[in-house]
């Protein structure tokens, strides 16, 4: 196994990985980092939790210069990755004075722009980048690092137009590394047209199939709920993430677990970004071991040791599935995936298992469990205003 001493990185960086725990680094790092020193474009097939931080984080963090303004933009698809992002290159300093922020919607635009004259590496989402390149309120023209994390979910959001839109601002004399779990057409073209001659290179995930458990059970959609307390209750968990496919049924179901007694939190994209946030910390913590989520949380973000993946509702799309499976079985450890099919789920599940033959997702009986009463949002209708009449 290749030693980081191996790349040829700085003795503070080094400093910084050791004190960081990192002992051996990973696939990706071994293959993407010596092209990433070497200054060549990089185009990485690589899994949440795989290690790409640090890999673009060696290139960027080794060669920025302080007090020389924006040198290096990380491209982001959501808020939540931007300040993980953010916070593992600060983490990568040590004691160097680089100042690195983050770039987002949903706070306060006059602080980052202060910040923004001082700041010389920005993560940022697409959105919130181009506002600022509107309003003149960032300088681009010494951008010599571009990274793009995450570029499936990129495409999966609808960013992609807003992304091209900034790689064409920035100077044509950079260097461009491209990261993303998966590597389609359509990201294939995307480097073909921005980048030059990139080194491809590709990492494989690090969930271990060997100890990851898969299950479904076929229940009436009535009972869902029912069964989700059951196994939340009497069922022995660590960490646990619940995945939904909307806002309103995380809402849903995190109302109806709190008034059955289960301690939960949810996150997804309606959600203010310090409740964001914080959830994510009290999460990562385990000061809250059950986290309803839709998937924003199924990739980008860090998130260690959950044993248990509930899919109450199956994804429409089959790779969002591995991405929420993704989340356990990690780093040796092992894990389980539990599916609850009803009526509207089979149509989904079956192009799961036609699109992952390898799968091995097992049959399960329902259990015994007890009909808990589920509570609804009561409709309220809208209050008519009585028709106005214009004088004559």
């Amino acid at each position: 196994m290749t030693a980081f001493e191996e790349f040829g990185l700085s003795k503070e960086l080094l400093t910084a990985i050791k004190k960081l725990g990192f002992v051996e680094p990973t696939e990706v790092q071994i293959l993407s980092i010596p092209h990433i020193l070497a200054g060549e474009d990089v185009l990485a097939e690589s899994a949440t939790g795989s290690g790409k931080t640090l890999a673009f984080g060696c290139g960027i963090i080794d060669r920025v210069v302080e007090r020389q303004g924006l040198q290096a933009l990380i491209l982001t698809p959501t808020r939540e990755l931007a300040e993980q992002v953010k916070d593992s290159l600060i983490g990568f300093l040590d004691k160097r004075p680089l100042r690195i922020i983050s770039v987002y919607g949903g706070v306060s635009f006059d602080q980052q722009v202060r910040a923004l004259t001082k700041a010389e590496v920005v993560v940022a989402t697409p959105g919130r980048f181009l506002d600022h390149l509107n309003r003149r309120t960032i300088k681009v023209s010494n951008i010599r690092y571009l990274v793009i994390d995450e570029a499936d979910r990129m495409f999966d959001m609808g960013f992609i137009d807003d992304v091209e839109k900034i790689i064409k601002v920035c100077p044509n004399n950079r260097q461009t590394m491209l990261f993303s779990a998966t590597l389609s057409s359509e990201i294939k073209r995307l480097a073909h047209r921005y980048m030059r001659e990139p080194r491809e290179v590709s990492a494989v995930s690090q969930v271990d199939p060997s100890k990851l458990k898969q299950e479904y059970y076929n229940v009436p959609h009535n009972l869902k709920l029912s069964l989700l307390v059951h196994f939340l209750k009497y069922e022995k968990t660590g960490l646990v993430m619940v995945f939904c496919n909307t806002r309103k049924t995380t809402d849903f179901v995190v109302k109806n677990l709190s008034t059955n007694g289960i301690r939960v939190m949810a996150i997804h994209g309606g959600l203010s970004q310090n409740k964001r946030t914080n959830t994510l910390s009290s999460f990562n913590q385990a000061r809250t071991n059950i986290l309803v989520c839709t998937d924003v949380a199924a990739r980008g973000l860090h998130i260690d040791n959950v044993t248990h993946i509930y899919n109450y509702e199956i994804p429409r799309d089959p790779i969002n599935y591995v991405h929420r499976i993704g989340r356990t079985a990690r780093a040796g450890k092992e894990g389980k995936a539990i599916n609850f099919l009803s009526n509207y789920d089979h149509d989904s599940f079956s192009k799961i298992l036609r699109e992952y033959r390898e799968f091995s997702i097992e049959k399960m009986s329902l259990p015994q469990i007890a009909t808990v009463e589920v509570v609804r949002e009561s409709f309220r209708p809208q209050r008519r205003e009585a028709p106005r009449y214009r004088r004559r």
